[in-house]
């Protein structure tokens, strides 16, 4: 995966740069190459590069500090939250300075009355719904690495999660943020009420993917927990007869609070990891309603005429509270326990609900045609697909294979409807691709929207945009002569 050579202006005043942030921030800096190797990529970890140094704040003003040192600099940055995203999003260059929110994990305020909670962005997902858990609330975005990954990180890449369907995935869920901009101003987007009249800002930097500023905090809005709630299992002969399940669900104007599947392989990783009791079938629906127990009864009897319809080999539902853990534990360890099988690539195309099927079938083909191994787990109902691509690192070639039909599917997704990602975000993974989606001329207005918040294109820069398309722009950065250090 190419990157962009480091700018030797920058290199060259390693050790300035490095001072000037050690004044700034003292305590608060990383400079030791064994310990900035901790930092030199996130979960897409088949690329990594240790940047210059590593910088932890602990607050809006000393992110605000940091930035506008590496402003005045001309140092480019790199905006980290917990280094879960599985695209590359935070993976920096030689030349960059990490900014990570690990040590921003305060609790801000909470307001049961309002239902909202303000938290700091480098506090994890999880524990936002632990925050307020005692007074009957939680908060409904849900990613499968909601116990490590950060509300930074979520507001990054727009995350989701499996109970998604329902309550919407991040964006439904912000109601404002605190932003640092590259040179240091603090500006407030939203607030309790949401994004007021003018421009929707708050949608623009949610799902920006860290390049037109950092998220020091955010005000959730949080939920009253359900009365109660119930998964079923449905397995079926087909993966295609599963997607078309699904599809019949949601036609029928039946919404539940999540439709998630997994095909053979990843049900027998699974099993084998977490013991949930899956049926031995080609592929298996997870549905879960939520209500009180007669409207779930209610639900679940709906969901059952239709599955019947498609004959599966297994229809269950959940017989008691421990059943439930453990049919979420295993959807939630899917993919830990896809480790058993091999290195794996992680896609998240997102498609139409109806081209499940199609789309199911043509990801058979390729993986056959390109003689790889292909898992999908992936949150049914609302079309984010998450094929696993399954290949040997250590094998010559295999990587490049194994990314040639990690394309050819996004291609596909695109093809039908749909787009290159749904919560994993573009980051250098499907770069290249930005293109197939969107025509020059979407591409140049998403990039003047990035050169209004970050004129010298000093946030994330080499993420996003193909190389080849933001590379007027990068280098009209690197030929501003900085202040000096």
């Amino acid at each position: 995966m190419q990157m962009p050579p480091p700018d030797p202006s920058v290199l060259s005043r390693r050790q300035a740069i490095t001072d000037a942030l050690n004044a700034a921030l003292p305590g608060a800096v990383i400079q030791d190459p064994a310990e900035t190797r901790a930092y030199e990529c996130d979960a897409l970890s088949a690329y990594r590069c240790a940047p210059l140094a590593v910088v932890l704040p602990r607050s809006t003003d000393e992110v605000s500090r940091l930035l506008r040192l590496c402003h005045e600099l001309r140092v480019p940055v790199v905006p980290r939250g917990a280094g879960t995203s599985l695209a590359g999003g935070s993976m920096p260059t030689a030349d960059a300075v990490v900014i990570g929110l690990s040590r921003m994990t305060d609790v801000l305020e909470i307001s049961a009355p309002d239902r909202q909670i303000r938290v700091q962005a480098g506090r994890t997902n999880l524990s936002v719904s632990g925050a307020v858990e005692g007074l009957g609330f939680f908060y409904a975005p849900d990613p499968s690495s909601q116990l490590a990954c950060a509300i930074g990180g979520n507001i990054a890449m727009n995350s989701g999660g499996a109970h998604c369907l329902k309550y919407g995935v991040t964006t439904n869920n912000l109601l404002g943020v605190t932003l640092v901009l590259m040179d240091g101003s603090v500006v407030e987007l939203g607030g309790p009420m949401g994004e007021g009249p003018g421009l929707d800002l708050l949608g623009v930097v949610c799902g920006s993917e860290g390049q037109l500023g950092i998220v020091t905090e955010a005000t959730l809005r949080i939920l009253p927990r359900p009365a109660g709630a119930r998964p079923a299992l449905i397995g079926f002969d087909k993966a295609e007869t599963a997607g078309a399940c699904v599809a019949a669900i949601i036609r029928a104007g039946i919404i539940p609070v999540a439709i998630e599947f997994m095909d053979s392989p990843c049900i027998k990783a699974t099993e084998a990891f977490a013991h949930a009791g899956y049926p031995d079938c080609e592929a298996l629906l997870i549905v879960e309603v939520e209500g009180t127990p007669p409207e779930i009864d209610e639900q679940l009897a709906l969901i059952r005429d239709i599955a019947m319809r498609f004959d599966p080999v297994e229809f269950r539902e959940s017989g008691s509270d421990d059943e439930s853990r453990r049919i979420w534990l295993g959807r939630k360890s899917a993919f830990g326990a896809m480790g058993q099988m091999g290195d794996y690539i992680c896609l998240d195309g997102t498609i139409p609900v109806t081209a499940l099927p199609r789309v199911l079938a043509g990801i058979g083909d390729l993986s056959r045609q390109y003689g790889l191994a292909v898992a999908n787990v992936f949150h049914a109902g609302d079309g984010n697909m998450h094929p696993l691509i399954i290949y040997d690192a250590n094998a010559p070639g295999d990587l490049d294979r194994a990314e040639d039909l990690g394309a050819d599917i996004l291609r596909l997704c695109v093809e039908v409807g749909g787009c290159l990602t749904g919560e994993h975000g573009v980051g250098i993974e499907k770069r290249d691709l930005m293109s197939v989606q969107f025509d020059p001329a979407d591409l140049e207005a998403q990039m003047r929207v990035k050169d209004a918040f970050d004129p010298h294109w000093l946030l994330n820069a080499a993420k996003v945009f193909p190389l080849d398309v933001s590379a007027p722009r990068r280098d009209r950065r690197l030929n501003r002569t900085p202040h000096a250090a």
